[in-house]
């Protein structure tokens, strides 16, 4: 006996076609399977992010051609963390240019966040139903905004910078 003419007793084939493609007018023996349905959902999108987000911090940067931020940027962010007695493993950092376009909630919900911080992006840009000024702290929908120029412009200009750091101490009990 060769693998091409392998005998199964009567009962294996049975069991191997319980049901056939064509009607007998013979009532199976045993019940059709079910079919298992498809699910049709949109499958979740697929995040992009920088950190551990242990303390649930959103961070959200706005940058072309860069995964998440550039080196420059990345070293002044990770600063103003460690004077908020933070490090990257409590934060999340998204790049908006490189996420699923998703609505500000879908993004809160994702991420379980109670503070997100806006670099350079307007909060009505993030898809919120307000707009407000720099370094003011916005609650909204179970979590405190903080809308900021860039991290480049932050860079670049020490009283924007300084203005921040208030809004920081104020926002981190510092």
């Amino acid at each position: 006996m060769d693998l091409n003419h392998i005998e199964l007793p009567n009962n294996v084939v049975a069991d191997l076609y319980s049901s056939s493609l064509v009607e007998t007018g013979e009532i199976a023996a045993k019940p059709i399977a079910e079919k298992k349905t498809v699910d049709t959902t949109t499958p979740s999108p697929v995040w992009k992010w920088l950190g551990e987000n242990k303390k649930n911090i959103l961070v959200v940067v706005n940058y072309d051609h860069t995964v998440h931020l550039p080196d420059d940027e990345l070293q002044l962010l990770t600063n103003m963390l460690m004077a908020c007695k933070l490090s990257l493993a409590d934060v999340a950092i998204i790049n908006l240019q490189n996420q699923p376009h998703q609505t500000y909630k879908t993004i809160l919900d994702q991420f379980k966040s109670r503070i997100a911080l806006l670099f350079g992006i307007e909060p009505t840009t993030f898809g919120l139903p307000m707009n407000f000024p720099f370094f003011q702290i916005q609650p909204f929908a179970n979590c405190s905004f903080l809308y900021a120029p860039s991290l480049k412009e932050l860079e670049e200009d020490k009283v924007q910078k300084s203005k921040l750091w208030v809004t920081l101490r104020r926002l981190f009990g510092i």
